[in-house]
């Protein structure tokens, strides 16, 4: 169940950022809703009802809230207690809309929103909760008959970029609206998601108006003692030179004046509303304090304490949304924004300005990056340090750098995540525009789950999160330093056009490191052109190697060596340039370095800082792997961006109806979830026309002997037996069986060794010799379905080759997760061997990954081993988990 179907509000955003919280009627709403009706003007009453019947508000209301709503739905938008808006549906026809699968459910739609609340975005808002509710109850279309004078709600329908058909007779509008199936959105159309991210920005950055550009500012908790947070956090906000209104809050200090500005004893005792109140008080006070803010009009909050108990937390949040604040921590730093000259963190200096928006969940992380940031004269447009993350989060940062007008680069360090899809799909737009960088934090062990499958086993914490941002365009390295590295080069220097990296160096044995290094992080060192390696020698001492990489020698002039540079990055086989210096006393040749139309690395062997910014804005590096680390993710950005972004294809054959089905009658069996038998497994795969062996199912010796007479040739006995699912280790397999007779002596094998536990076999025929490997998938809990790809076979996990990308795939990103496996070179073929059908391969994984986006239940799915062939790709074993599931709409416009 959704969590409105369950009954649990969420809370999500208008137009103008206004918090609304949004629920289903219950029947001590009913006054509520016919309050809402009856007060509607007679020319909305009109267009809602094609009449002025004003006994209608209380039939509509029975309708609602009744315990009884005959498989209808319906969801109300409350402002401050108040009800603003109603829209229900109601099924028609044969559709019951009960979610049990059958399709084809169609339910009338109708929709009231209250006079004055008009041009808000309540009516899309709605919409869009109320088609999530409804698809996941089974719904398919919503149906509205419209006068077609009713500009508003035709509006509604067109802007919330649901594919809308419209009929029109006698001056009505019938609109049919599709609601895809599930709660995959690949069977409406991309411009849906699309129209709901474009909302979902504009209200997120008016939300947060209040929180980076405040008018008035009040640190509840100011301390009057140096050393204090409150105190620091004042200081703060005053030395940067904060232009708008300051207040103190403390009760110890009312009436006096704290670091310069006027305290009063409460919030209510402040003499405007602060936009933003900071929060410094102890964990016990926190709840108050929001709630005592809010009262008196704050719209966003700090709370820079940590060590909230839950419920601590519970009321805390609570009262942010009772109030309609936005709030950042628990458990944070503070907020920063340079152009605002707002500063409202307790770090020891203030940023330096700049183009870098900087978001983080841990302080100690974010002061460093600040410091390093402005080292390097990068520095800052906004910071965030966003602790526990109760509701602002890195998806609001990103959408903030996309339309402030002052960032031109963004770092995150996440520790966790909230909404890995929603943010992938924010993050993958906000890069189209800039870099975004990240930490690969929480990459270590799995942590104590026992993976039962192949496919579970390689969805490690780093498989996930690495395949999370290489989708969404973020450069992830694998610390702190090359974040900063990566972000130096980024920041300074073009990005490169391609991986191909000329090395210059006046010491040959940092060049050869340079080298290797290059080849470690997928980079080209190639041969320069001969007319580039001519002016090279004309140029360069007589000892000189003109290759690449370039030794020009210690006895280079400064002259010489920056003409070099300027003939090398002209050679078109270069699209980057990484020099490497060695300090003499013959020539100070760091000087010599400078930037041009392509990026330039520089390593100062012996320097001190990890990386500094010299002439021209080129970053200097001290040590060579940096300087290539860096340059390498300037590339995979500038990559990604070029390369074209895919489609999620359609597949007309494919049978979501029958796989819910063969989904719900085993968990109806096992409502606990569990393995599926092998005749289930592939049934669910040929729903989604997954290519596999042929096979039949056999309860006895006889069956056996008839499926391989059926199937003919070689066949494979595979036993059903609870609790095995490697069937190799276990002796369940048994392979290449040709004849009657050694197919029963194989059955009774099998019987022997299982007994009255062995549920039947799996009869198959022997498929071709290809390349094994391993196809599957696994859901994970916080970020969805991943679709994993690598060497398949008996010695999967020796060979620990594993790819992976969250669905749905595109086919681009389906042809990338062949590509990256280390048994792509294979498959791609050699003298000695054809290549494989490597477009049946990718159709295979995108099917995959469409069964996962529409099935949540499947846990996990092995393909191991999938034979590739150069006439054809077959799966040989397949082993699926089936789990229930909750539906979840990951796309649903709602605060946290």
């Amino acid at each position: 169940m959704t969590e409105l179907a369950s009954g649990a509000p969420v809370f999500a955003l208008l137009t103008d950022g206004t918090q609304v919280q949004i629920r289903q009627p219950a029947p001590e709403d009913h006054e509520a809703v016919r309050r809402l009706h009856a007060g509607l003007s007679a020319e909305s009453l009109y267009l809602r009802f094609f009449g002025l019947n004003q006994e209608m508000a209380g039939r509509i209301a029975d309708r609602i809230c009744g315990e009884d709503r005959s498989g209808g739905g319906a969801l109300g938008a409350w402002l401050r207690g108040r009800l603003v808006g109603v829209a229900q549906y109601e099924p028609i026809g044969d559709g019951d809309g009960d979610g049990d699968g059958d399709g084809g459910a169609e339910a009338e739609f109708a929709m009231a929103v209250a006079e004055g609340m008009r041009q808000r975005g309540v009516g899309t808002l709605l919409l869009e909760h109320l088609a999530s509710l409804a698809r996941a109850r089974g719904v398919r279309a919503f149906r509205a008959d419209v006068l077609a004078e009713n500009a508003a709600m035709l509006r509604v329908f067109a802007d919330a970029g649901l594919p809308t058909r419209r009929e029109f007779a006698g001056g009505v509008i019938e609109a049919t609206i599709p609601l895809g199936e599930g709660g995959n959105y690949l069977d409406t159309d991309d411009r849906y998601l699309t129209a709901v991210a474009a909302r979902e920005c504009r209200s997120a950055i008016a939300s947060m108006e209040p929180l980076l550009r405040p008018r008035a500012i009040a640190v509840v908790g100011a301390g009057r003692r140096p050393g204090t947070v409150g105190a620091a956090i004042l200081r703060g906000i005053r030395s940067a030179g904060f232009e708008g209104a300051v207040y103190a809050v403390n009760p110890h200090a009312a009436g006096g004046v704290l670091d310069g500005v006027p305290c009063v004893a409460a919030p209510a005792d402040l003499p405007e509303p602060p936009d933003l109140a900071v929060l410094a008080v102890p964990a016990a006070a926190v709840a108050g304090a929001a709630a005592a803010c809010g009262r008196r009009g704050t719209r966003a909050v700090v709370v820079i304490g940590s060590g909230l108990t839950a419920a601590q937390g519970r009321a805390l949040l609570d009262a942010c949304h009772a109030h309609g604040m936005r709030l950042v921590g628990p458990n944070c730093l503070g907020v920063a924004n340079v152009p605002a000259r707002l500063d409202a963190t307790f770090a020891a200096g203030h940023p330096r300005p700049g183009s870098a928006g900087v978001v983080v969940q841990s302080g100690g992380v974010g002061i460093a990056l600040i410091d390093h940031l402005s080292r390097l004269g990068i520095g800052v447009s906004s910071f965030a340090s966003v602790g526990d993350k109760y509701d602002v989060s890195g998806n609001d940062m990103l959408m903030w750098w996309e339309a402030d007008g002052d960032t031109r680069l963004g770092l995150l360090h996440v520790e966790s995540f909230g909404n890995p899809r929603k943010f992938a799909r924010t993050a993958r737009r906000v890069a189209e525009r800039m870099p975004l960088l990240t930490v690969l934090a929480g990459r270590s062990a799995p942590g104590t789950r026992a993976a039962a499958s192949h496919t579970a086993a390689a969805a490690t914490p780093a498989v996930t999160r690495r395949a999370l941002f290489r989708q969404a365009g973020i450069v992830a390295t694998d610390d702190l330093g090359d974040l900063v590295g990566t972000a130096a080069l980024l920041a300074h220097q073009p990005l490169p056009a391609g991986p191909r990296v000329a090395i210059v160096a006046n010491a040959g044995g940092g060049g050869v490191l340079a080298a290797d290094a290059c080849a470690d992080a997928g980079l080209i060192v190639p041969p320069l052109s001969a007319p580039t390696r001519e002016r090279l020698a004309g140029l360069l001492p007589s000892c000189a190697a003109v290759g690449n990489p370039v030794d020009t020698t210690a006895a280079v002039t400064p002259e010489r060596f920056e003409a070099a540079l300027a003939v090398i990055a002209a050679d078109a086989s270069v699209d980057a340039l990484l020099v490497l210096v060695a300090p003499t006393a013959l020539a100070d040749l760091r000087d010599a370095v400078r930037g041009g139309a392509k990026p330039v690395a520089a390593v100062v062997l012996g320097q001190a800082e990890a990386v500094t910014v010299g002439r021209d804005g080129v970053p200097a590096y001290a040590f060579p792997e940096s300087a290539v680390r860096a340059l390498a993710g300037a590339w995979s950005y500038a990559g990604w961006r070029a390369r074209p972004r895919g489609v999620h294809p359609a597949f007309p054959d494919a049978r979501p109806a029958e796989a819910a089905s063969i989904i719900g009658g085993f968990l109806a069996r096992e409502p606990g979830g569990g393995w599926t038998p092998p005749d289930e497994a592939f049934r669910l795969l040929e729903t989604y026309g997954v290519p596999s062996a042929p096979w039949r199912w056999a309860r006895s010796e006889d069956e056996a002997a008839r499926a391989a007479a059926e199937l003919g040739g070689g066949v494979a006995l595979k036993a059903d037996v609870p609790g095995v699912v490697h069937k190799t280790a276990a002796g369940a397999l048994l392979l290449d069986l040709h004849g009657e007779d050694r197919v029963r002596e194989a059955f009774k094998r099998l019987a022997a060794r299982f007994g009255d536990d062995l549920r039947g076999v799996l009869v198959q025929a022997m498929a071709a010799q290809g390349v094994e490997v391993l196809c599957g998938l696994v859901q994970e809990e916080v970020f969805g379905p991943l679709v994993v790809f690598g060497a398949g076979g008996v010695d999967t996990e020796a060979l620990a080759d594993r790819a992976a990308r969250l669905a749905p795939l595109t086919d681009v990103e389906a042809g990338e997760l062949i590509r990256e496996s280390r048994i792509a070179p294979v498959l791609l073929g050699h003298p000695s061997r054809p290549a494989g059908d490597l477009p049946g391969l990718a159709d295979l994984l995108l099917r995959l990954s469409r069964l996962a986006a529409d099935h949540p239940q499947v846990a996990e799915l092995d393909l191991n081993p999938t034979i590739v062939r150069a006439d054809g790709v077959v799966a040989v074993d397949a082993r699926v988990r089936l789990v229930p599931q909750r539906a979840w709409d990951p796309y649903l416009r709602r605060l946290r």
